[in-house]
């Protein structure tokens, strides 16, 4: 959070300040004019602005009103020339956050600015916390966990969720792409209408067509009487697809046109049926690999591909691995009304070492069994050695742990990371090096139009 726009008609002035604001590292952009500035300006941009009132053109205070209709807790300095004080009292009551007289000294200047982006921060924090907590606490399904590529997931899918694109979800078994299917449709304008899911792996070749296209009575043998498909179950709401690799080369030919027309032709009539649905389809397998070998078509590939999005596996995010299990085990106590087990520090330290290749679908039953075995019980037939670890690897994942969490919780501020860590910044820099750490992953900002 440490960018400044510099607004201003004097060049002298504008290379001044910015080489002022730099040297307390500032990330600054300067513009000769408002005009120039506002296309830059947008409702989330994660800094403050400083601007001259007098301009040519667009003045500060035309340029003020603007920006506070578009984010009126963007915070704006403005600077005044002298006998400027009533038009900057005016300023103040229009929104801006604070104006300094010409000419000011440099303290002066970097002590308005830091409160500003304190201010800039703290309203960006609480923004997002709140769109999480509303997607969160809404109907269906939650994503829990804060390593940041959880928190990004879960942005896109807020952000994409009433986009009448269709979605491809990738993801390993068991990581929770179903789960993340009935989270954009449980949160998007068609959540009242139906969820259906088919797993294209799981259903006989010979009677597939038949359970997504649906038929009439007597199109085929044994067809005695008519049949809706899949496909027109799920008008008006969304089509999972899952496994969408397992498909039949034939059947993506039907559901690539499917997924052009938006209309649907049962087996034994001629009639097109029109729809209004959204598809997500999801794999575990390269689809593009696949094109490759000829065993996915390609055009129903780039139609799908339009808006992706991967889920991460839990080995990627294993600070997240005690928040999901203790999530789990109260879930499975309410469900079997058990007490839920108190995990010692060896199964703890267990849950921290262990790979998950089953991803969150494995730690879910392992939290079941903990509830209906007990703690001994579900962690007889494991290996609690901390999969052979030496003790230097296993301090080498508490440390990587620990340093994700302090960014996570500080926003990559690093800083405030040395202070809580008490580290030197030359360490703090070498450990994060060391274990693949950059601290823009844990800033906040408009990622989600970016691209369980």
């Amino acid at each position: 959070m440490n960018q400044v726009m510099l607004i201003d008609d004097e060049h002298h002035l504008r290379l001044s300040l910015g080489q002022t604001l730099e040297l307390a590292q500032w990330q600054v952009t300067t513009f000769a004019s408002a005009t120039e500035a506002l296309p830059h300006i947008k409702a989330q941009w994660p800094g403050i602005i400083i601007s001259d009132i007098n301009m040519p053109g667009m003045n500060g205070i035309a340029l003020l009103e603007e920006i506070m209709s578009r984010d009126p807790e963007l915070p704006v300095i403005l600077l005044t020339g002298h006998g400027d004080i009533s038009t900057a009292v005016q300023a103040i009551r229009l929104g801006a956050y604070d104006f300094i007289e010409k000419p000011f000294g440099t303290e002066q200047l970097l002590e308005v600015v830091r409160r500003a982006c304190d201010k800039r921060r703290l309203v960006l924090e609480n923004r997002e916390l709140r769109s999480e907590l509303e997607a969160q606490s809404g109907p269906g399904p939650r994503l829990l966990g804060t390593h940041p590529a959880i928190k990004r997931l879960r942005q896109i899918l807020t952000h994409i969720k009433d986009a009448p694109a269709d979605v491809l979800i990738m993801g390993e078994t068991g990581c929770g792409k179903e789960l993340v299917a009935r989270f954009l449709h449980d949160h998007s304008i068609r959540a009242a209408e139906p969820f259906v899911a088919i797993n294209c792996g799981a259903v006989p070749e010979t009677m597939i067509e038949s359970e997504l296209f649906g038929f009439e009575a007597g199109a085929f043998t044994g067809a005695q009487k008519r049949r809706v498909g899949k496909i027109v179950w799920a008008d008006k709401g969304t089509l999972f697809l899952d496994e969408i690799e397992s498909m039949p080369m034939a059947l993506q030919i039907k559901l690539l046109r499917v997924l052009e027309d938006r209309k649907v032709e049962p087996l034994g009539t001629n009639q097109l049926i029109s729809l209004d649905i959204r598809v997500l389809a999801a794999s575990k397998m390269d689809l593009k690999r696949l094109v490759e070998q000829g065993t996915f078509r390609a055009d129903l590939y780039y139609r799908l591909n339009v808006v992706r999005v991967d889920i991460p596996p839990l080995r990627e995010r294993k600070e997240d691995v005690p928040l999901l299990f203790e999530n789990f085990l109260r879930v499975a106590a309410t469900r079997y009304q058990l007490a839920p087990p108190r995990l010692g520090a060896e199964q703890r330290a267990w849950l921290l070492a262990h790979d998950w290749p089953g991803n969150v679908r494995e730690l879910r039953n392992l939290a079941e069994r903990c509830v209906l075995m007990g703690e001994e019980g579900a962690f007889a037939d494991l290996s609690l050695g901390c999969e052979a670890l030496t003790l230097a690897e296993q301090v080498d994942r508490f440390e990587r742990i620990l340093l994700t969490d302090t960014l996570n919780q500080h926003r990559g501020r690093l800083k405030e990371v040395q202070e809580v860590l008490g580290l030197p910044r030359k360490t703090l820099y070498d450990k994060m090096r060391k274990y693949g750490l950059d601290k823009q992953d844990y800033k906040l900002g408009d990622e989600a139009s970016e691209g369980a």
